[in-house]
């Protein structure tokens, strides 16, 4: 998959929210770290994965997808901020979702505690490999993404 043009987007929006807020490009690195991880957990409530208490199943694709595409916006935000880029790799499926979310978790920490480029692309694979394990396709999230991220502009002008 080329990155190129979603770091591009994602640019765009950063630079508006930057602009609209008086934000200096990197300063808010911890905060998208906790938003990161904020949107993992409210990812991993949707699919419901780890509720073995419950026999409701996980919210539809649409939702999942939309939870799934609010981290990619951090991911990319962060990736731009550290000045790091993810390139495509081959992804290899995770055992289950639990063990996925679980490694993301952890890869996202590190990513907070080091800032260093290896840091950054393993939590990026990391969450591939989430989305992979979820059933997301490439194909899908794109057009996820594209639709957020114009919903994301709208939400700045009106005050959001």
């Amino acid at each position: 998959m080329n990155w190129a043009s979603l770091y591009d987007m994602q640019r765009k929006l950063d630079h508006y929210i930057e602009r609209q807020h008086r934000i200096e490009r990197g300063q808010k690195v911890e905060e998208k770290v906790l938003a990161l991880l904020v949107e993992l957990g409210e990812l991993a409530n949707e699919t419901r994965c780890f509720k073995f208490w419950s026999t409701k199943g996980p919210s539809d694709k649409s939702v999942i997808l939309e939870e799934y595409v609010d981290g990619v916006h951090f991911l990319l935000s962060l990736g731009l901020d550290l000045q790091y880029r993810y390139t495509s790799t081959e992804l290899v499926e995770s055992d289950s979702q639990t063990t996925a979310f679980l490694s993301v978790y952890s890869s996202i920490e590190n990513l907070r505690m080091e800032k260093d480029e290896q840091s950054y692309v393993k939590a990026f694979y990391d969450y591939l490999i989430l989305g992979l394990t979820l059933g997301i396709t490439e194909k899908e999230l794109i057009e996820a993404y594209e639709r957020k991220n114009a919903i994301n502009f709208e939400r700045q002008d009106k005050g959001y």
